[in-house]
């Protein structure tokens, strides 16, 4: 259709994703080669490797330490601020129910920004309700306000709610792009994201039934 808006990228994210973060400090450039808007999706990852069965990197100790490695490395390469929050793995609830919560697209886009840079970016951390709150009033909201209303039921089961519509929708870990039905996870699937972007996926030369149809013939104990 002429004229027609393309949808959006939907972004998930959990605030204790490195990769989250720097995946967040590029995408909205790669969208606005394309026309895309960012909309970012507040996803709990700790119910997404629940439902799994998995373990998070923080949580496996050399996986634990590659992991910092690899992001710092990753970091100079973008000239990307980076430095350790005040403790990993964290509880982020409050911080991803308040960008759950009604607001104006910009608004939770610059408060997402900020609560990323309080988490890696060398800010103080996130993972308390006084934190959240510091941050939010810092960019001129009313953050004790926005940490009461994330505190209801409401924001509560809309974090859940939308963590369950990710994992029904085969999200299983973060930062994962959601775009033309088609799932790019980890910051190292960019590449990928931006030839799907130009209509050049790979996956449309190839049959991929075979793949998605293999079956077990072993499975670890």
């Amino acid at each position: 259709m002429v004229g027609a808006v393309a949808p959006p990228i939907l972004f998930h994210f959990d605030f204790i994703s490195p990769y989250a973060y720097l995946a967040w400090t590029q995408i909205h450039a790669l969208a606005a080669k394309f026309g895309r808007e960012v909309e970012p999706v507040p996803t709990l990852l700790a119910a997404l490797l629940g439902h799994s069965g998995t373990l998070g990197p923080g949580e496996i100790p050399a996986k634990r330490i590659y992991t910092f490695k690899d992001v710092l490395r990753t970091a100079k390469v973008l000239g990307v601020p980076l430095a350790p929050p005040p403790s990993h793995p964290f509880n982020p609830l409050v911080a991803l129910r308040v960008c759950g919560l009604p607001m104006e697209a910009g608004e939770r886009t610059r408060l997402v920004d900020a609560l990323f840079h309080a988490t890696w970016g060398g800010g103080g951390g996130v993972e308390t309700a006084a934190k959240v709150a510091a941050v939010a009033t810092a960019l001129g909201l009313d953050g004790n306000t926005l940490v009461e209303l994330a505190s209801q039921p409401e924001a509560k089961e809309r974090l859940k709610r939308v963590t369950d519509e990710a994992i029904a929708a085969d999200v299983f870990g973060v930062p994962t792009m959601r775009v033309d039905g088609e799932l790019f996870w980890g910051f190292d699937s960019f590449g990928h994201l931006e030839r799907a972007l130009r209509g050049e996926d790979p996956l449309r030369s190839v049959d991929f039934s075979a793949f998605h149809g293999i079956r077990p013939s072993a499975s670890r104990k």
